[in-house]
Formats: C-alpha cells, sequence, structure tokens
C-alpha cells in the first residue's frame, strides 16, 4: 500500500502522538499526553508537522519547532527537527529519510538557514548532512566529596521559587547569557511555560522537580531546575539531585549555584546529563575525579542555506578564505564560498573543501577544522587554511545548547 506524507490534522494529532510513542517504544501517561497535546496546539504549527500514512493510519512523524540560534555575531531562524520516528513496522524502507527530506524542503521554502536537532541515535542524522554542533559535559558526582579549591566561602543567597515565580524570574537571566553565548535558542514565554517548566511530564523515577534562584546583591544571578529523588536503604537516605538546568551570570554566580545544588541534605549523588563545556566546576573543585566527567555530543547542525548562513555569521579576524561545500542531500548548496571579512559564493579556487555535515561542526565553533583535518574529514588545498580558518571560526567560549527538544 502506498505511503502519504503530508500535514495532520489538529484531530489527528492524538493518534500521532500515539505513533511517536509506539516508534519510541515508551509510554505516554494520560496526563502526558493531555499535556503534550496542549503544548503542541500551542507551540507547534501543523503545517510544521509532518506525518507518514498508510491507508489513513499514521506509521511516521517529524515536526520542526520554529526557533532562533544564536550564533557568533547575532541569531538565525533555525528548524528544530523533533518527534521523528517511524514505527517499527515500517523501517528500512526509507520512510525516515522521506520525512527529513520533506522537512528540510520545506524549511528552505520557508526561507530558514538552518535546522537543528538533537539525535536519538547519533549514526542518523549525518547522512542528512547534519553534523555536531555543540558538545556537552556531564557529571555523576559523590557528594560528599565534593569541595572547591582556594574557597572564598558562599556568596548570595538562594531560595526555592514556585512554577509562577519561576516564570517570572528565570527568563530575564537565560536571556542575558544567551545573547553573549553562541548554541543557545531563545525562547518565549509560552515555550517556558509548555515545554521548560511544563507540569505535564509525570516525573515518576526521575524525582520531584525543583526551581531555585540565586540572589547577589538583591538581583537574580542565576538559577537551577532540578529534581530530587528520594530512596532510603535500611533507613539511610540514598537521594539522588539531577540538575536540569544551572545557569549563572557570572562565574561567580555559577559557583554558588552548584554549591547549593552539593549542599541539598540527604543527598548522596549529583549528577547532571548536560553540563556546559565552559563551566568552571571541573577546574574549580578540590577532586575533579570524583565529578565523574562525561563527554558527549548535544546540538546538531545543517546549514539549510550555506550562503545565507555564512553572510549572517560573523568571524575572528580580517582574513578571507574560500570553501568548497559539498552537499549532495540538498544540492542547492554545493559550491565556492568566501568566509571571514567577505563571505558569500563565489567562483575562485578553493582553500578548503568539505561536507556541509563538517562545516555544520565548524560553524558555532564546536571543532577546530584541525581536527577535522586530522580525521580526514577536510581537504586542505592551500597550505596553511587549516590554521587560517581555525582562527576564523574561533568563538570566545564553546557553543552551549541546554535546550533538548
Amino acid at each position: 500500500m502506498a505511503i502519504e506524507i503530508r500535514n495532520p490534522l489538529d484531530d489527528e494529532l492524538l493518534d500521532l502522538f500515539s505513533t511517536l510513542d509506539s516508534a519510541f517504544g515508551s509510554e505516554f501517561s494520560e496526563s502526558e499526553l493531555e499535556g503534550a497535546l496542549a503544548s503542541a496546539r500551542k507551540l507547534m504549527p501543523l503545517d510544521r508537522i509532518f506525518g507518514a500514512y498508510e491507508g489513513g493510519k499514521h506509521v511516521g512523524v517529524s515536526a520542526a519547532w520554529p526557533l532562533s540560534l544564536t550564533i557568533p555575531g547575532g541569531e538565525l531562524p533555525c528548524g528544530g527537527l523533533t518527534w521523528v520516528g517511524v514505527l517499527p513496522s515500517h523501517r528500512r524502507r526509507g520512510l525516515a529519510r522521506e520525512l527529513v527530506r520533506r522537512q528540510l524542503d520545506d524549511l528552505h521554502g520557508r526561507g530558514e538557514p538552518l535546522a537543528a536537532l538533537w539525535a536519538s541515535e547519533s549514526s542518523i542524522y549525518g547522512r542528512f548532512g547534519f553534523g555536531m554542533a555543540a558538545l556537552r559535559e556531564s557529571i555523576d558526582a559523590d557528594r560528599a566529596s565534593f569541595a572547591y579549591r582556594d574557597d572564598p566561602g558562599p556568596a548570595g543567597r538562594m531560595r526555592l521559587v514556585s512554577r509562577d515565580e519561576a516564570l517570572e524570574l528565570l527568563p530575564p537571566v537565560y536571556d542575558r547569557i544567551r545573547a553573549g553565548r553562541v548554541g543557545m535558542l531563545a525562547r518565549s514565554p509560552a515555550w517556558w511555560a509548555g515545554q521548560q517548566l511544563a507540569t505535564f511530564w509525570n516525573p515518576g523515577d526521575r524525582g520531584r522537580r525543583f526551581q531555585a534562584v540565586l540572589e547577589l546583591d538583591g538581583a537574580v544571578e542565576g538559577y537551577a531546575i532540578y529534581r530530587v529523588k528520594a530512596t532510603w536503604e535500611q533507613g539511610i537516605p540514598d537521594y539522588t539531585v539531577s540538575a536540569g538546568e544551572v545557569l549563572g551570570t557570572s562565574p561567580q554566580a555559577t559557583r554558588e549555584v552548584w554549591r547549593f545544588l552539593f549542599s541539598i541534605d540527604l543527598t548522596t549523588r549529583v549528577v547532571c546529563r548536560v553540563l556546559d563545556p565552559a563551566a568552571p566546576l571541573f577546574l574549580g573543585v578540590s577532586d575533579p575525579r570524583r565529578l565523574r566527567l562525561g563527554y558527549g555530543d548535544a546540538l546538531w547542525l545543517r546549514l539549510v542555506d550555506v550562503d545565507a548562513a555564512l553572510r549572517a555569521r560573523s568571524w575572528h579576524g580580517d582574513d578571507v578564505l574560500i570553501l568548497e561545500v559539498r552537499d549532495a542531500f540538498c544540492p542547492w548548496n554545493e559550491g565556492c564560498y568566501h568566509v571571514g571579512a567577505a563571505a558569500g559564493r563565489t567562483d575562485a579556487e578553493p582553500d578548503l573543501a568539505l561536507d556541509v555535515t563538517d562545516l555544520g561542526s565548524l560553524y558555532l565553533g564546536a571543532i577546530d577544522p584541525s581536527r577535522l583535518l586530522a580525521a580526514g574529514r577536510l581537504d586542505e588545498r592551500t597550505p596553511g587554511a587549516v590554521e587560517r580558518a581555525g582562527a576564523l571560526f574561533r568563538t570566545a567560549l564553546p557553543p552551549f545548547c541546554p535546550e533538548e527538544f
């Protein structure tokens, strides 16, 4: 039977989420399903969703949030790919490829130069031109061994806040940090309420959620969104604090928010899956090994319109290089481009040649081009071009995206 791919109707969203549930082998509770539907209706336009139908039944789905991504020197519209899933009974037929094809064609038609995602499997999206564009660290730390080196002592005041207070106090802090941090996404009030601080997700074994803010000199300068999982073994507390988002407007503010999380009574472990790679925590503690630091991919980026994306980015220094970009999945991007003080298409001979996937890894400054060269992912046509490219693409801090979508 032929597969039809189209935008769903509003009354088909319930079946769409059921299909997504099955594709990922999960199971929404009734409250989670109701909340997810309500959030989708507020935040995800139907014409940004594509469903795959066989005999009128959903067999696959994909969608793209309308986002805005901070890039070096500004921000750009970005389609946030999400909900990409195909029923186990319909895999290995090219459906996922066709759903991503529709999404990228749609974003190109809308004039959105970038697409981004968090990959459920890191082997999937390189074939569609997505490259690792922001990395993350993680910790699984022993609370008892936590101490700062040369500790100046606590500063400021931490206090717990309600969800309503958090909706008022957290966004201004986030926006101040995002303005100067490549890789972070703009958040509307509706996004904060319907996604970041949504109440419909059942905590299950993740524990109860809390929000806490740091006040320094009477102003909110940092915050933590975290969960506490309460466990007792033979009358002995064995709690785990899971830090979801920890942000501070300065190194001091960040230090104090982490101090608070490591001070919560009854706790034996403090974990964080998405830790800012520029966070001072690892170098600031007396025993960094006990943080059990991990490292992995976070945001994946796809340049949907290479010319527009390169023109919008700022560059470190006044040099100019020529890149030859290969893009089999979106052939409108194929060709040579100036990067640097002058950016845009050119017919000149290239200094470097690479695939659009690897350009996605360079674009926000996450990966130095010398590492791509060492991995055989980049072709240096002009001697010294890799070093020059490293200087051009450099950013003051590594990109960071705390937003999993």
